[in-house]
């Protein structure tokens, strides 16, 4: 009896296995690997077990009989990732241009079954034209069980997609629902309608990359996470991530081996500039923070008036966001707001334990945020930091101002532990507003009104520009040196190891959407 590779290896010749050489060849012309090589570069070498593989379609219709590929344009298995179980399938674009049929759909679902089954992650490789128009409502039903197993499965594996290729039409929805978004520069697209559609329908003039390649959706709409310049890249950057993340909802973060030594870090002493209009990189901050070359930056081109990703401390994960005063003076906008909330979701359902660094002025004002939103997707952020569950701590470096003070994890959301450099300003507003408000009648009277504004401003400034009241009051747990930072988050977060908080009974709440 032939072994499973012996018969693999006669489809090969046979042709039945991919779209043929000449396919392949043109796959490649384009700078994309093939389905099959992009699997055998995602996972460890020789663990990946294939699914399905003499699977076939069913289609009798349009000829369709004589065009029958083992396989049916999805690559689908199991195997590891730095030693840890993965599921993953892979569209074949040599296959039909990777268009989903009933079978191809089947496929999927199988190995999404398996995942949630065995608690590992899925991460779905796409290069597909959309759905195989040969087989009508059939392949529409075969999205629409992918569509579901994405919902069930959201919160308890990762899902991680990468647009490898085109991505159209409902195809686009699946990626959408997954955790995380990747796209490859130059040779992936996504979009609802095409240029031909959106040309007959508005007259605009677009090309696809412009309308939904990779600089597009990582700049304005957000919906990709990470870009890579290739393939290769890609994949690489598909493994990086898993390596921050648990298995699933059940799983503690990865941990890597670290000894503790001299955790103090005197480069954090001289970031914060002396005037407090002035900007400065909140990445520096971060990288004084956590182990050394470990922040791995999540959606870093769009909403950049605040940095979110993954770093880890003492070796082990955590999710950070912090207010980037380099962009915007660090306020806060839809978009951000948006941002910061998906990305705190997420660690919330992974068990990853969130640190959140603050210098915010406030929300950003304007006609244009109030017509579109902010109130309530400003309280997508509120919302999700006040329902997160897991270990949460809130350094503040300077600027912690209104309402953006309460939403960016104040004790007062539930925050586990509240630090402030002794730089840090906490109060309703500005000194110079503030004092303009307060002062007015006495400003207003004053022979020299300027004078006596820069007066009532520093007066302000000094009794409630500090981190020391709200300390008194408790809603800051300490004020430290910026250099004792690291040192004090490795404890704090290790004294949180064991943190356990439940939240009221319910169906699910109703998050301002």
């Amino acid at each position: 009896m032939k072994s499973k590779a012996e018969i693999l290896r006669e489809k090969i010749k046979e042709g039945k296995m991919g779209g043929g050489s000449k396919r392949i060849a043109s796959q490649h012309q384009k700078g994309k690997l093939t389905a099959r090589e992009r699997v055998e570069l995602l996972m460890d070498p020789g663990s990946f077990e294939e699914i399905g593989a003499l699977v076939i379609h069913r289609t009798k219709d349009f000829g369709m009989e004589d065009q029958q590929f083992y396989g049916d344009g999805v690559i689908t298995g199991y195997g590891t990732i730095n030693g840890r179980l993965v599921y993953v399938y892979a569209q074949d674009f040599t296959v039909f241009g990777g268009a989903l049929s009933e079978t191809h759909a089947e496929k999927i679902c199988k190995v999404m079954d398996l995942a949630m089954k065995t608690g590992a992650p899925v991460v779905g490789l796409n290069d597909s034209g959309g759905a195989r128009i040969q087989e009508g409502v059939r392949s529409l039903g075969g999205y629409a069980d992918i569509f579901y197993r994405n919902v069930m499965s959201s919160g308890v594996i990762p899902q991680i997609s990468a647009i490898m290729g085109p991505c159209a039409g409902g195809a686009v929805y699946s990626p959408a629902m997954t955790d995380f978004t990747l796209m490859v520069e130059n040779t992936s697209y996504m979009f609802v309608t095409g240029p031909n559609v959106v040309k007959t329908v508005t007259n605009e003039d677009v090309s696809s990359e412009e309308l939904g390649g990779a600089s597009t959706h990582s700049t304005k709409s957000g919906v990709t996470h990470l870009t890579a310049v290739n393939d290769i890249e890609c994949l690489e950057q598909v493994k990086k991530l898993l390596s921050y993340i648990p298995q699933n909802c059940e799983d503690l973060t990865p941990k890597v081996p670290y000894t503790l030594g001299d955790e103090t870090r005197d480069a954090l002493e001289t970031i914060i500039p002396a005037s407090t209009n002035q900007p400065y990189d909140m990445r520096s901050v971060i990288e004084g923070i956590g182990d050394p070359d470990s922040f791995f930056e999540i959606h870093k081109d769009y909403a950049d008036n605040i940095v979110v990703g993954f770093a880890r401390l003492a070796g082990r994960s955590i999710g950070i966001i912090a207010n980037q005063p380099m962009s915007l003076a660090g306020v806060l906008d839809i978009d951000s707001s948006k941002k910061a909330a998906r990305f705190t979701r997420f660690c919330d359902c992974f068990n990853i334990p969130l640190l959140v660094l603050v210098d915010v002025p406030g929300f950003l004002p304007g006609t244009d945020q109030e017509w579109n939103g902010i109130i309530t997707n400003g309280a997508k952020l509120l919302y999700a930091l006040s329902e997160a569950t897991v270990p949460r701590i809130t350094v503040i470096t300077r600027k912690a101002y209104g309402g953006a003070y309460d939403v960016m994890n104040s004790k007062h959301i539930g925050a586990d532990m509240n630090f402030a450099w002794p730089t840090a300003e906490i109060a309703v507003m500005g000194a110079k507003g503030a004092s303009e408000i307060i002062f007015k009648k006495e400003i207003a009277e004053s022979p020299d009104p300027a004078k006596k504004l820069a007066e009532k401003e520093a007066e302000y400034a000094d009794k409630f520009a500090t981190p020391y009241l709200a300390a008194e009051r408790g809603f800051i747990d300490e004020v430290i040196e910026p250099k004792e930072t690291r040192k004090k988050l490795i404890k704090a977060f290790a004294m949180l190891e064991n943190k356990v908080a439940k939240l009221p009974r319910k169906k699910h709440g109703n998050i301002p959407l």
